[in-house]
């Protein structure tokens, strides 16, 4: 985090040099070690971090190749079978070509299952349109039984992988790579969903996943210019708890959301339902 940032909003000043996906990965393996259940499952996708799983704990391991659809029905074999199957990919690939798979495999039979995509927003932005994810979170949410993670930094990427190998049901990860600040302590309780990094009467950016630096950066620049802006991560966008949000919004005078996906079906839609419904 930077030094002006974490001083100003009472953030972890440690330099943190850990990739945020390598930090899920890293906590997946040590649970994978010493629980035999947990399977990793990928569309011949890799990470750094994947290679001592796949070198150390090859019976946990499974590269199942360009063929998502079925990817997804292997896992929910597995998961039938006794097993928590943790699945890997490029988030349009992991929700757009096998969603068919997704609802009727997965969510209507409520099984523990974890997809775990990277490159949502405009991650792989030098790929084109096809790499592009921005409308993942808004077919995962809809979705009965899914949960939706989005990680902002390394150690909540870390309780999201603990959530992957716990929590029962189906669960959809966003995970970016690449390095960003220490945004919470590593003792800190990501049960809520949500946490208000800083406080603001003039107004509230509402952000998730990676994004929740930029809005960190805004709001320190407003500040600098007169205006009170306050700072919302919210890391599980589904569920998301309609009293929390709604404690967080009720001091602030204008509320606006920061992601990196459509504004139809994302954070700014769960916002809009949320306060419209009360």
């Amino acid at each position: 985090m930077d030094s002006k940032l974490a001083l100003r909003f009472g953030l972890p000043s440690e330099v943190c040099d850990l990739d945020l996906r390598d930090a899920f990965f890293d906590e997946l393996n040590r649970i994978a070690k010493e629980d035999r259940n947990i399977l990793l499952l990928t569309d011949d996708q890799d990470a750094f971090s994947l290679s001592w799983l796949r070198e150390n704990l090859p019976s946990q391991y499974l590269n199942a190749g360009i063929a998502e659809q079925n990817l997804i029905s292997v896992a929910c074999g597995l998961a039938l079978a006794g097993k928590t199957p943790i699945v890997y990919g490029i988030s349009t690939f992991m929700t757009m070509r096998c969603y068919e798979q997704i609802r009727d495999d997965l969510c209507c039979m409520d099984l523990p299952v974890t997809i775990v995509a990277s490159g949502g927003g405009f991650g792989y932005s030098a790929d084109g349109p096809t790499h592009h994810g921005t409308q993942d979170v808004a077919l995962m949410r809809s979705l009965p039984n899914m949960s939706v993670f989005s990680p902002s930094d390394a150690i909540s990427s870390i309780d999201a992988a603990k959530s992957a190998c716990i929590k029962p049901g189906p669960k959809y990860i966003r995970i970016e790579k690449g390095i960003k600040g220490k945004i919470y302590n590593d003792t800190h309780d990501f049960e809520s969903g949500m946490t208000v990094l800083a406080r603001g009467t003039d107004l509230l950016i509402v952000t998730t996943g990676i994004m929740t630096h930029s809005a960190l950066e805004i709001a320190y620049e407003l500040r600098e210019q007169g205006i009170d802006a306050g700072v919302v991560d919210v890391y599980r966008l589904k569920p998301i708890i309609p009293e929390t949000f709604l404690q967080s919004i009720n001091s602030v005078n204008c509320v606006v959301t920061l992601e990196e996906h459509s504004v139809i079906g994302g954070l700014g839609s769960s916002v809009s339902e949320i306060i419209t419904d009360q």
